[in-house]
């Protein structure tokens, strides 16, 4: 099983595509500048205590206060308050927890109004991005992820990832980190550290040390409102989080993007930095790996499976609703039965991608078709749970109700990414009265003649929808051979699927959008 992950940069950000097996599996748009990303630590202002739901409304910046509950404070809240203040008021210069001595812990069921008070600053964490009306939602249980491990300021406890299934590997892993972690520091070791020698773990270790330092030092100068500690961007998170043996292709479209990955990837795995290319073919990066298609596909309203089957995924405000149809699906099985199985098994693993995809949270209900037999159940409940496997989201899957629908919920921290894939036609304006569509050729064709003609632009570029494309490039003695004989220069199509039918940009040399001439 290959990953290959793409990178394309826009005007608007970066468009992240984590390809499996060349099947898009997740989808990204990494907006610059966009604050509050999960995993951003700052220094906020609580400005209001709410009793009645034991939580605290908090100032980090956002248009609505942030949301802090009491369970999500941590039990050494008061140890992190402590140094907030301390490191405020200038007399902690460093992050070093050796000689801190630790306040006791707060009660598991105790009252917030007990733990914060009204103007108070304080060192909090995002753990869920703004999502629809709501604001971001907060921790004080600070964690810094690493590679390997998470590190945790104010504990002394070292876990592990209950994927980690080996007794001798726990053990061994166990052992490690409690002998080269420092004084009240706790580390949660993930999934990837199975196999991992001391040397790689240490220096991760220190990495994340380095980051809370460095933290420590910005909340010394900080004003309220500031981030203290920023998580990395999208793309080099992926990389964090899955860079391994089945990782095969990095494919960039910017130099700039292409550096900083490579300085990234030189930084955490040296012997991977071959994997990482830089794109430089005339066909924009997406278009080259068909993505514009796939993109357009799966995510519409309905999605097809390969043998005839469809989804229909509803979205509401409260859960996601997705129903499963059988359409022309073959009936080569021997009776309806096998035929809702074999169509189910399908749905189950097209959802499962859905849900990493569309990064779908919360509640998700799925109507199967129905089935009689309890071994058919137990098959859809058991593929469904596998297929799931690959989550980095905290899930959980429950069997077939008595009415045929499974129920999963899954941690939602970021807002669903959402496609639109009902486009509005480009020449009514939605109104659906098209009028002279068939005259764009011409309209392309009078630009390239004033371009060339007049304005001597040297070289043009063209970017069109493939239909335009084709009836340009089409035939022995195509309309862009035409245009060569008759200016002496040759004009470049490039095609591109994300425009309308009848949509096209003109580009000179530099690579500069050309404004073009509207009527014919």
């Amino acid at each position: 099983m290959s990953n290959e992950l793409l990178i394309n940069s826009t005007q608007k950000g970066e468009r992240i595509a984590l390809l499996q097996d060349k099947r898009l599996l997740e989808y990204h748009v990494e907006v610059p500048d966009q604050n509050f990303t999960v995993g951003d630590i700052y220094l906020g202002t609580v400005r209001k205590l709410v009793s009645g739901l034991n939580a605290a409304f908090v100032d980090v910046g956002f248009e609505k206060d942030a949301f802090l509950h009491y369970l999500d404070l941590g039990p050494n809240i008061n140890s992190l308050n402590k140094l907030t203040k301390d490191t405020i008021a200038k007399r902690v210069n460093s992050g070093k927890l050796n000689n801190f001595k630790m306040e006791p812990e707060i009660e598991k069921l105790g009252k917030i109004d007990k733990v914060l008070s009204r103007n108070q600053p304080i060192l909090v964490q995002i753990v869920k991005e703004p999502i629809s009306t709501k604001g971001p939602r907060l921790s004080c249980d600070i964690s810094i992820a690493g590679r390997y491990i998470v590190l945790v300021p104010f504990s002394n406890s070292v876990n592990l990832s209950k994927k980690i299934t080996d007794k001798q590997e726990r053990q061994r892993l166990q052992k490690l980190l409690s002998s080269i972690k420092p004084a009240n520091f706790g580390v949660i070791i993930r999934t990837v550290a199975q196999g991992t020698d001391v040397d790689d773990l240490n220096k991760d270790l220190q990495d994340c040390l380095e980051k809370w330092e460095n933290g420590i030092k910005n909340l010394r100068e900080a004003k309220p409102r500031d981030r203290i500690i920023g998580e990395m961007n999208r793309a080099s998170s992926i990389i964090r989080d899955m860079l391994n043996e089945s990782f095969d292709s990095i494919t960039v479209d910017s130099k700039d993007v292409y550096d900083d990955i490579k300085a990234y990837i030189h930084n955490i795995a040296p012997d991977k930095e071959n994997i990482l290319k830089l794109h430089n073919g005339k066909n924009k990066i997406f278009e080259q790996f068909g993505l514009e298609k796939q993109i357009k596909s799966l995510f519409g309203r309905s999605v097809s499976l390969p043998n005839g089957g469809y989804l229909i995924i509803e979205h509401t405000e409260a859960l996601h609703v997705i129903d499963v149809n059988s359409g022309n699906k073959s009936n080569s099985e021997e009776d309806q039965e096998a035929t809702a199985l074999s169509v189910n098994i399908e749905a189950a693993k097209e959802v499962a991608r859905q849900l990493r995809l569309r990064d779908m949270g919360g509640i998700i209900v799925i109507d199967f078709i129905d089935m009689k037999k309890a071994e058919n159940k137990r098959i859809l409940f058991d593929t469904m749970r596998t297929e799931m496997k690959g989550e980095r989201s905290k899930f959980t899957v429950l069997p077939l109700s008595k009415f045929g629908l499974m129920q999963i919920t899954r941690q939602r921290v970021r807002p669903e990414m959402n496609i639109v894939t009902r486009e509005v036609c480009p020449t009514c304006g939605g109104s659906g009265n098209i009028q002279a569509s068939i005259l764009v050729s011409d309209i392309i064709a009078n630009n390239v003649d004033y371009m060339l003609s007049k304005q001597n632009e040297k070289k043009i570029t063209i970017s069109l929808h493939p239909f335009l494309y084709a009836y340009f490039t089409k035939g022995l003695i195509s309309e862009q051979v035409k245009w060569f004989f008759k200016y002496k220069t040759w004009v470049t199509l490039m095609k591109d699927s994300s425009f309308g039918v009848v949509d096209f940009k003109f580009h000179n040399q530099y690579g500069e959008e050309i404004e073009i001439i509207p009527g014919s």
